[in-house]
């Protein structure tokens, strides 16, 4: 016992300890591991009309999710509200929770595997916002003047580690 308090008395020995604990502190701050066992689930209907009922949104383009870092399933559907606005919804998503999670709309080709993971960020892109939860259904608005014959793919994006979680190819219908 005698030599463990002389170890723990000297300053390089307690340098050590403080700075070990700032590291694991920092660690999971930045990680956030307890994301991992919580879930949002969000559930959004459909953006409704804004001129009265009978005219509800057209489908522009849809796409199924396919998983990347995390296993990511659920549909992506550009709905065109009789407005003129545009809305991407996600339908039935269901991933994993994490740190700082975007929706991102891009040019990038939709690939599987690992070659999939890190493409989403690299060309054209546009960050729909953060990801409101991890299950469900969800809306996100879409800038005004948005090419969708140029932005063809959707990532479910974590923007702090800079890796797709799960994306899907648009086809235009």
């Amino acid at each position: 016992m005698g030599r463990v308090r002389r170890m723990l008395g000297r300053p390089v020995v307690v340098g050590l300890l403080v700075a070990g604990l700032v590291a694991v502190g920092a660690g999971v701050v930045w990680f956030q591991p307890w994301k991992l066992w919580v879930d949002t689930t969000v559930r959004e209907t459909v953006p409704a009309a804004a001129d009265g009922p009978g005219r509800g949104p057209r489908t522009l383009a849809v796409g199924e999710l396919i998983s990347h870092e995390h296993s990511t399933s659920g549909t992506v559907r550009i709905l065109e509200l009789p407005d003129g606005t545009r809305t991407l919804r996600l339908e039935n998503l269901d991933t994993s929770n994490g740190p700082d999670l975007r929706v991102l709309i891009t040019d990038a080709p939709v690939k599987e595997g690992r070659a999939g993971w890190y493409v989403f960020d690299d060309g054209a892109h546009r960050s729909l916002g953060s990801l409101k939860g991890n299950k469900g259904d969800q809306n996100y608005a879409l800038p005004a003047g948005l090419d969708l014959d140029r932005f063809t793919s959707v990532s479910i994006w974590c923007d702090r580690f800079d890796v797709s979680f799960g994306a899907a190819g648009l086809t235009r219908v």
